[in-house]
């Protein structure tokens, strides 16, 4: 599995408002999401570390005691453990990474 072309993916939608092609590697979890404004990601927390790669838009997240709203080529990191919430203050798209390898629900909600 040394290549993945996203686009054969099928689209997802986990939450309403975020669209995304999920897949896995041998120890990450990779999620290329496409958010709608005003769409948000409950707080919660997991057993792995997760970094948000904000490709185009603007998101309001919340890590810890921590909130900032971050942009195009920002990121954002989540420690293993850690309470985090997401909004989304306009339309845009992200990369997210987990590790180690997270077991994710792939059926649409």
């Amino acid at each position: 599995m040394p290549f993945i072309d996203t686009r054969t993916i099928e689209v997802l939608e986990k939450r309403p408002g975020w669209h995304g092609r999920i897949f896995h590697s041998p120890q990450m979890t990779f999620a290329h999401w496409d958010f709608d404004k005003g769409s948000t990601i409950h707080e919660h927390d997991h057993d792995q570390e997760e970094v948000w790669h904000i490709v185009a838009g603007r998101l309001e997240i919340i890590i810890g005691a921590e909130k900032r709203a971050v942009g195009p080529g920002m990121v954002a990191v989540v420690p293993k453990g850690v309470r985090h919430s997401v909004r989304a203050l306009s339309d845009g798209k992200a990369i997210v990474v987990d590790y180690p390898l997270r077991q994710m629900d792939l059926t649409p909600s």
